[in-house]
């Protein structure tokens, strides 16, 4: 069965590497575009993005991808990925450039790290957060099939996410403070993670969305 994956473009990040860690996972075509028709024409839809919340949520909107993005997991309810600020851009609001209205397709909030920020010992971590850290899967899901619990995976952020509904957080983080790494409702799957940039466990994660019909 063909594969066609859109990847939402609204101009923040480097989308091309997550188009080619998608086609090295298997994927028949992908797209990276924020055209309406291929977007709505896809098997597949993952919803990246780097890149200060503000300027992400205008994109988004000017762009029209919030109703596009709205539309495929509602009305096409087809398979939806969102990575790093895809993920924090589904909440309602980011603390992010003063505070920030985001898409509150889930409820909840993104928060910052905090400066300074320690570890359980009083160790000083960094922010932003950025490399390799362990997830700790909450619940299971079809996206975990084959990565073990606590695996490590590569992480970029100095907000985090805090999901209102604790029954949708699918994995976790430690990093000064407990963070969801993951969360999943119905046909959707999102990281705060980046599989293209988390070798064997990313490339697996995103075998596992391809071949994902979309249900818990």
């Amino acid at each position: 069965m063909t594969s066609v994956v859109a990847v939402i473009d609204y101009g923040m990040g480097n989308l091309h590497s997550v188009a080619s860690a998608l086609e090295h996972a298997g994927a028949d075509k992908v797209l990276v575009t924020h055209d309406a028709a291929q977007i709505r024409a896809a098997d597949r839809v993952v919803f990246p993005g780097v890149g200060a919340m503000r300027d992400c949520m205008a994109e988004i909107r000017r762009l029209g991808c919030d109703q596009l993005l709205a539309d495929a997991l509602v009305e096409q309810h087809k398979p939806v990925l969102a990575i790093c600020v895809g993920m924090q851009a589904l909440m309602t609001h980011s603390q992010e450039n003063g505070g920030v209205d985001c898409l509150n397709l889930i409820p909840g909030e993104v928060r910052f790290f905090g400066n300074p920020l320690t570890d359980g010992d009083g160790n000083r971590l960094k922010v932003p957060h950025m490399g390799w850290n362990q997830v700790r899967q909450v619940r299971d899901h079809p996206l975990w099939h084959g990565i073990d619990d606590g695996t490590r995976f590569y992480f970029v952020h100095s907000y985090y996410v805090d999901a209102q509904d604790r029954d949708l957080v699918a994995g976790a983080l430690d990093y000064g403070v407990r963070a969801d790494a993951a969360l999943a409702r119905d046909n959707l799957f999102a990281t705060q993670f980046h599989p293209e940039k988390s070798h064997t466990a990313g490339l697996q994660l995103l075998k596992n969305f391809l071949g994902w019909n979309g249900q818990c």
